[in-house]
């Protein structure tokens, strides 16, 4: 079955996450820390959800970082420092490829959704922003969802909310942990790899790898007229 919704991952696939370092620079951290604890944070949201549990982004994400913050020389409180991380999340912008990748998908009659381990806060704000909210059907978040990415149970939540069957869908994503979940479940799916780097050989290959999001209409248009 050819995909209808195209359901995008949003932290670092859409978002361009690089200002991240600055803010922990600006609390006295070393900028190199920022890729820490982002894989922190989502290696504790993985383990909540393998075992059965959940928490959200925002929680775990302060926890990571006071936790982090214990062996640094911060500039100021440890809870100010947390704050002052996480409200970069607010002020991100998108990845350059995106805003025309994104208008190419919905003008070639794709039905566009996002699905995050995120809020669904902060993609409205991004998106908003970006003046591309409009192309967005449905913004998701698995907050609302039994766990998080890469649980099957998320894609299928998503799935559910959008009215259509997994193979229905393609999932959009630079992780490809997130990209072996989504097929997994049942979807198609796109590596977006704009660093050109390796796609690791224990995941389930994806149906489809760019370098820009732009890359991905042309492609699937091709195939579902052919």
């Amino acid at each position: 079955m050819k995909p209808s919704v195209i359901v995008f991952d949003v932290n670092e696939t859409l978002s361009d996450m690089a200002p991240m370092a600055q803010r922990f620079v600006e609390v006295g951290a070393p900028a190199h820390l920022a890729k820490l604890w982002f894989a922190t944070l989502l290696r504790d949201g993985f383990a909540l959800t393998a075992a059965g549990d959940k928490g959200t982004f925002a929680t775990i994400g302060a926890e990571a970082l006071r936790c982090l913050f214990t062996a640094e020389d911060l500039d100021r409180d440890t809870e100010s420092a947390v704050q002052h991380v996480m409200a970069g999340f607010s002020g991100l912008g998108l990845h350059p490829d995106v805003a025309e990748g994104v208008e190419a998908l919905r003008s070639a009659g794709y039905r566009l959704a996002t699905l995050t381990n995120g809020s669904t806060q902060v993609a409205e704000k991004l998106f908003t922003n970006a003046g591309i909210r409009g192309s967005f059907e449905v913004l998701l978040s698995v907050e609302d969802a039994p766990g998080w990415k890469p649980g099957k149970a998320s894609y299928h939540y998503a799935a559910e909310a959008c009215g259509a069957a997994p193979e229905q869908m393609l999932l959009v994503a630079v992780h490809p942990w997130d990209i072996h979940g989504a097929s997994r479940a049942g979807l198609a799916t796109a590596w977006l790899n704009r660093s050109g780097a390796r796609y690791p050989d224990y995941f389930q290959a994806p149906d489809h790898t760019l370098s820009y999001l732009a890359e991905l209409a042309p492609v699937l248009v091709q195939s579902r007229d052919s």
